[in-house]
């Protein structure tokens, strides 16, 4: 019988399918976060607002997504990962989409501008972390065709590659983080107290975003492993 549920009918393909539909969104999330700013750089909140709508539209339809996995996903699947590995790995991959929506929801509500001193490594700081995710994706994508091809056992060598790349790179966003801190710190004299307190805030919400794409790799690594 062919099943009228679109989300069903994923499942029946493939039970990573849906974890796939929605890491691609909170990767595409992540990823409006570059023009975005932007936007925000030069003053254009038009633009701004347009891909903070952007934004929104895609964490609503990643948490459709993992609401309809909670809730289609079997409680007996026939997989060499647990069931609650499954939802535990969807609950990570979808605070990224979350974070963004707060990053930018923030910004444009504020009309935030970042000094022009902090504007490139602001710009590198973001990139790093949709690299992150990036790479988080990539990850679950190569653990789905290798577990459903039967290659079970290249799948610990090849995941121990890719998230030794995503370490690397959640590292790289530590440093910039940390160098983008100490440089902000040194302008803070110069703006308005309350404009230095929201700055950090948001230098702290795109980590975030980078920790939780590691955070997917870390889960995928504990799956691999068991």
């Amino acid at each position: 019988m062919v099943t009228s549920n679109p989300f069903s009918a994923m499942f029946g393909r493939s039970p990573f399918q849906p974890l796939l539909a929605h890491i691609e969104k909170a990767h595409d999330c992540s990823a409006e976060l570059l023009p975005f700013f932007e936007a925000t750089l030069r003053g254009d909140w038009d633009a701004a607002a347009s891909h903070r709508e952007v934004i929104t539209r895609l964490e609503h339809e990643a948490d459709s997504l993992k609401t309809e996995l909670r809730l289609n996903l079997p409680n007996t699947l026939f997989l060499p990962v647990s069931r609650s590995d499954l939802l535990d790995l969807v609950s990570v991959q979808d605070k990224i989409a979350n974070k963004t929506r707060d990053i930018t929801g923030i910004m444009l509500g504020r009309q935030m501008q970042v000094p022009d001193a902090l504007a490139t490594p602001m710009r590198e700081y973001i990139a790093t972390a949709v690299d992150c995710v990036a790479q988080a994706r990539q990850a679950l994508e190569e653990l789905k065709d290798l577990l459903e091809s039967g290659f079970g056992r290249n799948v610990t060598e090849l995941m121990q590659k890719l998230i030794r790349g995503l370490h690397d790179l959640e590292q790289r966003a530590d440093e910039q983080q940390i160098a983008i801190r100490r440089q902000l710190f040194a302008l803070e004299k110069d703006l308005p107290p309350v404009d230095v307190m929201f700055l950090y805030q948001i230098i702290e919400w795109i980590g975030e975003v980078s920790d939780r794409a590691e955070r997917v790799g870390s889960r995928l690594q504990i799956m691999t492993a068991n």
